[in-house]
Formats: C-alpha cells, sequence, structure tokens
C-alpha cells in the first residue's frame, strides 16, 4: 500500500498538525491503494505563511530565471511519465493508455508553454504619459478535483509560477498522489522554498480555510457549480479573486450534410473517454430528425465497440467511474432517463462478473430524449449521451443554447463556413468544428454556471496578474 504521512511545505517534508488520514480507493477492485494525511487550518496556516514569506524574492526573480525553472519542471514531468501514468490509472480509473497519452503526457506539454509566456510579464504597456505593468496577484489557492487531476493541476500551477505568484495546493483527496509526485519533481528542479506548497485533506477543512485565509490573494478553483458558487461567495469576505471553471453540457449540433458516422464516431468517443467523467463532454447530440434514425444505430454501433475493463489493460477504453458514490450517481440518471420516457439504447450498469467488484458502468446512449428531460438538463459526469432530434437549424440552435451551463461545443458538417456560423450562435467557451483537436494554448473556460475567467495560453496568465498604471509628469503639468 502507498503511503504518504507529510506534507510539502517551504521546501520540506512536514508533519501533519493532526494525525487523522484518508484512504485512496483503487476504482478497478474496490481495494485500498494508498493512505494521506488529512490536513486541518493549522496546516493551511503553515503553507500560506511559506508562501506569503517565498512571495517577495520569487515575484521579483527575473522572468528568464522563472522560465528556466519552468522548463526544467516540463522535463523532469517528461521523464517520469510512466509512473504517473500509472498511478493515475491506481488512484483514478483512467485506462493506461490514456492515461500515458492524457493524464500524464499533456501536463508536461503545458507546463512547458508557460516558459514561453512568463516573458509576457515584462511588458509595459504606454499610455499617453502613462505606464501600464504587469505584477504577480501575490499567494494562490489552487483547488482541483479528481477527473483530469494533474492536467487541471497543471492549468493552475504553470501561470502561477510563470506570474511569479507563490502557491498552496489543495488537490482531490480522491486522487492525491499525482500531486505529489509534481511536488517531488519542482523540489527535484530547484524551485525555491515556499513557491509551491501541498496539503491534503477534505474540502469543508482544507478547501475552505484555505479559500478564507486573509492572505491568500486568489483562489483558482475547478469542480462542480455548486462547491464554485461556495467558494465564490467566501471569496467576497476579503473580495479576493476567485477564477472558477465549472460544470457543463455541452452540445453538439449535427448538420444536415454531416458525415453521421463520422459525427456519431467523434462524439461517443469523445463523451466516453475518462468514463464520461470530463467537464466539456458533448453530451447532448442534436440531430436532424431526416437523419436520426441512421445517427441513432450509428452512435449504438460505436458505444459497444469500445473496451470496458481493467484500465491497467493496453486494450481497455473505457475504465471504471471514480467511486462507488459515483457510479451510483450515474446509474441513478440512468434510471431516471427511463423513468422519463428516454429510449436506453445500450449500455447500462450491468456488467461482467469479473468486472463488479469495481465501479464500472456501460457506455450508454439514449434516444428519443427532450430537451427538458433531467438526463438532458444536468450534468451526468459519467459515460451518458443524449440523443435529440431537430427540425430546423434555429430549433437546435434555440435548444442548445438552452441550458445554464457554457462551457463547450461541437458543430458538425461539410461545410466548414457553415459550421463556423452556426458556431458563432452557440453560447460556449469553445467550439469544436467536426473533428477539431484540443488546443492547450487557446483559452480554455465558460460562459454562464460554467464558471468565468480563462485557463491555458496568454489569456490563462492574466488570472495571475494585476494592472499597475504609473503615471509620469508632462511638461504641461
Amino acid at each position: 500500500m502507498r503511503v504518504i504521512d507529510k506534507f510539502f511545505i517551504n521546501g520540506e517534508w512536514a508533519t501533519p498538525n493532526g494525525t487523522n488520514t484518508i484512504d485512496v480507493i483503487n476504482p478497478a477492485n474496490a481495494s485500498v491503494y494508498g493512505r494521506i494525511p488529512q490536513g486541518t487550518a493549522a496546516d493551511v496556516n503553515s503553507a500560506v505563511a511559506a508562501a506569503k514569506a517565498a512571495f517577495p524574492s520569487w515575484s521579483k526573480t527575473p522572468t528568464a530565471e522563472r522560465s528556466a525553472l519552468i522548463r526544467a519542471i516540463a522535463l523532469k514531468m517528461q521523464e517520469r511519465i510512466p509512473e504517473i501514468a500509472e498511478t493515475i490509472v491506481a488512484e483514478q480509473g483512467s485506462p493506461i493508455g490514456f492515461a500515458s497519452q492524457v493524464q500524464a503526457g499533456l501536463p508536461s506539454l503545458v507546463m512547458e508553454s508557460f516558459a514561453d509566456y512568463t516573458f509576457e510579464m515584462d511588458h509595459v504597456e504606454q499610455v499617453d504619459h502613462s505606464m501600464v505593468v504587469r505584477e504577480a496577484i501575490g499567494v494562490c489557492g489552487l483547488i482541483v478535483p479528481w477527473n483530469y487531476p494533474l492536467q487541471l493541476l497543471v492549468t493552475k500551477v504553470a501561470p502561477a509560477l510563470a506570474a511569479g505568484c507563490t502557491i498552496v495546493i489543495k488537490p482531490s483527496e480522491v486522487t492525491p498522489f499525482n500531486a505529489f509526485m509534481l511536488a517531488e519533481i519542482v523540489h527535484a528542479a530547484g524551485l525555491p522554498p515556499g513557491v509551491l506548497n501541498l496539503v491534503t485533506g477534505y474540502g469543508a477543512d482544507v478547501g475552505e480555510a484555505l479559500c478564507r485565509h486573509p492572505d491568500v490573494d486568489m483562489i483558482s478553483f475547478t469542480g462542480s457549480t455548486a462547491i464554485g458558487k461556495r467558494i465564490l461567495a467566501m471569496g467576497a469576505d476579503d473580495v479576493k479573486r476567485v477564477c472558477v471553471e465549472l460544470g457543463g453540457k455541452s452540445a453538439t449540433v449535427v448538420l444536415e450534410d454531416a458525415d453521421i458516422t463520422a459525427a456519431m464516431t467523434g462524439n461517443v468517443v469523445q463523451v466516453m473517454s475518462n468514463s464520461g467523467q470530463t467537464c466539456f463532454a458533448l453530451s447532448r447530440v442534436f440531430v436532424p430528425a431526416s437523419r436520426y434514425d441512421d445517427a441513432v444505430a450509428a452512435a449504438k454501433a460505436v458505444a459497444e465497440s469500445l473496451v470496458v475493463g481493467d484500465p491497467s489493460n493496453e486494450a481497455t477504453q473505457i475504465g471504471p467511474l471514480v467511486s462507488l458514490a459515483q457510479r451510483e450517481r450515474v446509474l441513478g440518471y440512468i434510471a431516471k432517463g427511463i423513468q422519463e420516457g428516454a429510449r436506453m439504447v445500450t449500455g447500462g450498469g450491468d456488467m461482467p462478473e469479473e468486472l463488479r467488484q469495481g465501479f464500472y458502468v456501460k457506455p450508454t446512449v439514449f434516444a428519443d430524449v427532450r430537451n427538458d428531460m433531467v438526463i438532458a438538463r444536468e450534468e451526468i459526469f459519467g459515460p451518458v449521451i443524449c440523443l435529440i432530434p431537430y427540425n430546423t437549424v434555429d430549433e437546435a440552435v434555440a435548444m442548445a443554447n438552452d441550458s445554464p451551463y457554457g462551457l463547450a461545443a461541437s458543430v458538425w458538417s461539410a461545410d466548414t463556413d457553415k459550421a463556423v456560423a452556426v458556431s458563432r450562435r452557440l453560447i460556449a467557451g469553445q467550439v469544436f468544428i467536426n473533428d477539431a483537436e484540443f488546443n492547450m494554448r487557446a483559452p480554455f473556460g465558460g460562459f454562464k454556471q460554467s464558471g468565468n475567467g480563462r485557463e491555458l495560453g496568454s489569456e490563462g496568465l492574466r488570472e495571475y496578474f494585476e494592472l499597475k498604471a504609473i503615471h509620469m509628469p508632462t511638461a504641461s503639468a
């Protein structure tokens, strides 16, 4: 069993103030994979004090030095990709192929990209007789979920380091070990003491203490909309900056001229990846009524072709959900969909004997879904996709936008110009045209209750600095 009994504070492995621990469960077989310390407000105080003490020096470090350190961190992350991937397989259930490429591989590339963005902190804008300069915002509390634990952590850590901020990390207690590995990596790369600190624990204890701490200047949170709203309220007490990337119920609009097989293949695979535990999963698919039957048949075939199984097996495409609670939640939504009158074309929770110890749910396709059904309104966060027919493009756009969320969308069409025109009408932070790939240098974030602010690229850096105007005397004055 993997056991960690210390936090990373001020460049050292520090003994917790309390003695309570948290078990980390392997979702593939429900066994105890490891154990971590359960932090307290006192541990948060120590981590924040270290970050505050380190800030004056780190924020004034030349950008070339910060850039070089970020690049060194990225290189050490790349060296440990196989180990990181195996860790995330065990703690999160992500299949090894997906974990290697996305869960462990992508974060190192994101980290490396911010070695370049660091130099944007040197930018000075001249506005008449004033200089506008950029300065690091201060101590940042970074709170991340369990679905893409290292990737979502690095999208916060990298720009914070680039801007010159110091950091206190609160990873998910469900998937904490990858964050400890990142702490080992930054320490080995030579990051100064106190710049990055790590405390594990529950949100009600560690998370709330971090959000309410008067010496924390900014909170960046990724997770559920309900918790994001609570964090926004806590941040209002001392008017700290709060950047939240929250839930989604993203839509795909398939146009009449689209390749139905390609559209359904791309969309079903995207939704089912990571067992559907993706904030911008395109889980509502609007299809022309004239092509609806073909779309349902294609979606069914793709879903049934995906290999569900042990995530440590190279052949596996769909692993377990992260926990028993998450499995029960998803099965509850599937039951609700059937109760509301949707047609379950394939899927559900009836697994073969060898998979019943883990938290598995089959890739599930619902047809004959109405946009007002619960399964079309609420974020399921599991391998469930809803197919909804439409008669006109205006109707499809209206239904796609009829959601409290606005994180992502996609449009499928043989005519790229037509697809772009429709994408401009969709209320979403990012829109994918056909099989367009994710771009780690483009801004990521949502509209409405999917959050505020942006991550990744230049816009991601902006969340971590303040603007200062320096007004110079003029001859007329």
